[in-house]
């Protein structure tokens, strides 16, 4: 069986609840209704392993009816598009079907249930409740076919060939064993409102539809590339502070700076007070995140610069899930600073590695993944930073949906001005540059104006350019 194979067709969802119905026990799951809601929060959350679980599951094991309703359209929707919605799109679809329904009782188990699902409790226990659930299916779905089998048998040797296709799909069934997209049958797919569940960068020109069309997707890997000291820790903390306004939960995984400087810079971002002098506003930084609505939260984990790999990121990503944690997005300061599970004596074939590593951690999380990589001694003087810039090994951007080049040359950085570059980008334009002022004391960029960009360049920038310009024509010339 194909995963194309699990559209169902529209069926009537009783509201009636498990002791005003007739139903047959092993149709049913073996499991009490703490653990059948168990199931189902599982599927909305682990989108990989819901796509395997439909696969045997029937929504009719389901015994509760609140239950079988939201499984009911979180897979008849999969059935359609081939994949999942957003938990936005199935409350939406769930309000549209209890509009007409007189059944309070049942919309209150609906709610209760949805509302435990968002605060993500008990996450610990889904391990187990996926092995179980699965192995139950499975068995049931074999059970099944082997009743099939009997009654083809009965009918007469012709149906041999038949009987064999029934039970190879039922011990197929469950198994990892996608077709891939086709072409010209999933169209809808390819162009459905959800496909790309993206998290904004907090740069209005980033974020535009040409360029990152929302913001990193999900699955995808961004790097920032600048030389030493121009901002790439900055740009990592605007962009999860953007993301923890929004109401997303952020891990951020720091290999230098340690945790208390990492979270006063995200205190600076959020709360607009300079990190300097935080120290003095801890009063009106407590009363801020006490007033703050809608975010999300954060946690920084430091390991010390060259001992972590992707398997300490995973150790601490699952760690953090047991305890009902689960990120929506994952940021890595820094790649650069990473050692791989081969520990390869070869400098940029282990950089190589560590992003391929790092690229798999963000897919098989299902969130965007930021990191930042550093470049070399020319990108430390070019206006313009990108992908031949990137130090040791070329290939580390090989696995990146988006690059972004920063540069704030010397004479630069006392302004805070600077320009960042979309060297690379899948999901648009790329090759675009743009003029910014970055605010180190905030960890803020913005993309500057015509008339701002005059505003923060002071008057003598221009003439210090030349001099520096001259200076190195002269060094050069005297080395040759």
């Amino acid at each position: 069986m194909t995963k194309r194979s699990v559209k169902k067709t529209k069926k009537e969802i009783t509201t009636k609840q498990p002791d005003e119905q007739n139903q047959d026990p092993q149709k049913l799951f073996a499991f009490d209704k703490p653990f059948q809601e168990k199931i189902l929060q599982a599927m909305l959350l682990d989108r990989p392993w819901a796509g395997q679980f439909i696969e045997v599951l029937d929504v009719d094991y389901f015994e509760f009816a609140h239950l079988k309703l939201v499984a009911d359209k979180y897979t008849g929707y999969y059935g359609t598009y081939k994949e999942f919605p957003s938990m936005e799109l199935l409350l939406t679809m769930i309000k549209d079907e209890l509009r007409n329904k007189t059944d309070s009782y049942l919309v209150e188990q609906i709610k209760s249930f949805l509302v435990r699902v968002e605060l993500k409790k008990d996450m610990g226990d889904l391990g187990y409740v996926k092995e179980k659930s699965l192995e139950f299916c499975k068995k049931a779905a074999l059970q099944a076919a082997l009743l099939e089998s009997v009654e083809l048998a009965s009918t007469g040797t012709e149906n041999y060939d038949k009987i064999v296709d029934v039970v190879r799909k039922a011990i197929c069934a469950g198994n990892e064993q996608s077709v891939g997209l086709d072409l010209l049958e999933d169209i809808d797919i390819r162009y459905s409102d959800t496909y790309r569940r993206t998290i904004p960068t907090g740069i209005p020109d980033l974020d535009q539809k040409m360029i990152l069309n929302g913001g990193l997707g999900s699955g995808e890997l961004g790097f920032v590339v600048a030389n030493t000291g121009v901002g790439k820790s900055h740009c990592l903390v605007h962009f999860g502070s953007t993301a923890i306004r929004l109401g997303r939960n952020v891990v951020h995984y720091t290999f230098e700076l340690n945790e208390r400087m990492t979270g006063i810079r995200y205190d600076s971002n959020l709360t607009d007070i300079p990190s300097l002098a935080c120290f003095d506003e801890k009063e009106k930084i407590h009363a801020f995140y006490k007033n703050a609505k809608g975010f999300g939260r954060l946690i920084i984990k430091y390991f010390p610069t060259g001992q972590a790999t992707c398997m300490s990121l995973r150790s601490h990503l699952e760690k953090l899930s047991n305890k009902g944690f689960v990120p929506d997005l994952i940021i890595v300061d820094y790649a650069g600073i990473m050692r791989s599970a081969d520990r390869n004596d070869m400098l940029r074939l282990e950089l190589k590695k560590v992003c391929e590593e790092l690229r798999c951690l963000g897919e098989d999380l299902d969130v965007p993944l930021w990191t930042a990589i550093q470049s070399n001694k020319e990108g430390a003087s070019s206006d313009v930073v990108d992908l031949t810039n990137l130090a040791e090994s070329y290939s580390q951007a090989h696995v990146a949906d988006f690059v972004l080049g920063i540069s704030r040359q010397s004479a630069q950085k006392a302004t805070g001005f600077g320009n960042i570059f979309v060297a690379k980008n899948r999901a648009g334009k790329d090759g675009i540059k743009y003029q910014i002022h970055m605010d180190t004391s905030r960890s803020k960029i913005k993309v500057l104006t015509d008339d701002e960009a005059a505003k923060y360049t002071p008057g003598d920038l221009d003439e210090r350019m030349v001099i520096l310009k001259k200076f190195e024509e002269v060094y050069k010339a005297k080395e040759s």
